[in-house]
């Protein structure tokens, strides 16, 4: 529903219901969006999974636990950080909490998830790998560095949300102050466009069917431009996004169209 440093959000689901990853979007833009395609949020939705807890990731949290009363998935330390913040932590006040760990599967609405951490300079980011049957789902964003567990679950993925967050040139000469720049670009930043696409050569597998990438920033990115060093990253190693592989950048501030993933 919206995949940016304005808001994140996601929707996932299936006939047993569904799920939100992140709720970086208010409450009335993710009950139309859902509206639009035919899904009710009340009685769906079966719970929110939190990456973390920057303000791109939660802002519509609080309203929407108050609307819903759904269960919030998140590490002990995001679910801290959120209790302890003088801006965010009222949003939290009567939700039921459910501490979740790495690579300890939980289940919501028919699906198996397996959080992993993923680096970032918040309390404790996690990516999820998502499965139900022969689905298998894995999203990784705000990695300031790519680890072992970001490879072993991106390779058992079919579906596949990734980060590619900056060009490094736009980075390079864009109008961050120096400590910006440093942050975005640090280890527990952001991924680049080129750190992405190659860790997409290592990962990519012949079942894998479709990949979004996610995340990208305004001032120091574009959508043809990501798009552009992905193709020419994955043709140098024999990959071609006309007969091999479905990739697309998702928007920034607006909902992509909804996706009917076959297991």
């Amino acid at each position: 529903m919206a995949s940016g440093s304005s808001g994140n959000c996601y929707y996932l689901g299936c006939d047993d219901g569904g799920i939100i990853i992140d709720a970086g979007v208010s409450l009335r833009s993710l009950t139309k969006t859902l509206s639009t395609e035919g899904i009710a949020l009340a009685g769906h939705v079966m719970g929110v999974l939190l990456t973390h807890e920057h303000a791109d990731h939660i802002k519509g949290l609080g309203k929407l636990l108050k609307a819903h009363h759904l269960p919030v998935f998140a590490s002990e330390p995001t679910l801290d950080a959120i209790r302890n913040s003088s801006y965010h932590g009222y949003m939290l006040d009567g939700a039921k909490q459910i501490t979740i760990e790495q690579f300890t599967p939980f289940t919501v609405a028919g699906f198996t998830i397996e959080p992993f951490c993923v680096p970032h300079d918040s309390a404790c980011n996690m990516g999820y790998h998502i499965y139900r049957g022969e689905f298998a789902f894995t999203l990784i964003t705000d990695a300031g560095h790519i680890t072992e567990a970001m490879y072993h679950y991106a390779r058992k993925a079919k579906y596949l949300v990734l980060e590619a967050n900056y060009d490094p040139t736009m980075l390079r000469l864009g109008r961050y102050s120096a400590i910006l720049k440093a942050r975005v670009a640090g280890p527990r930043g952001h991924l680049s466009n080129i750190e992405s696409a190659q860790m997409l050569q290592t990962v990519y597998h012949d079942e894998m069917q479709h990949v979004w990438l996610c995340h990208l920033s305004h001032e120091n990115n574009h959508p043809e431009l990501c798009y552009k060093t992905f193709e020419q990253e994955l043709l140098a190693a024999g990959i071609s996004l006309e007969q091999d592989l479905n990739l697309e950048t998702l928007r920034r501030t607006t909902p992509s169209r909804l996706y009917l993933l076959p297991e």
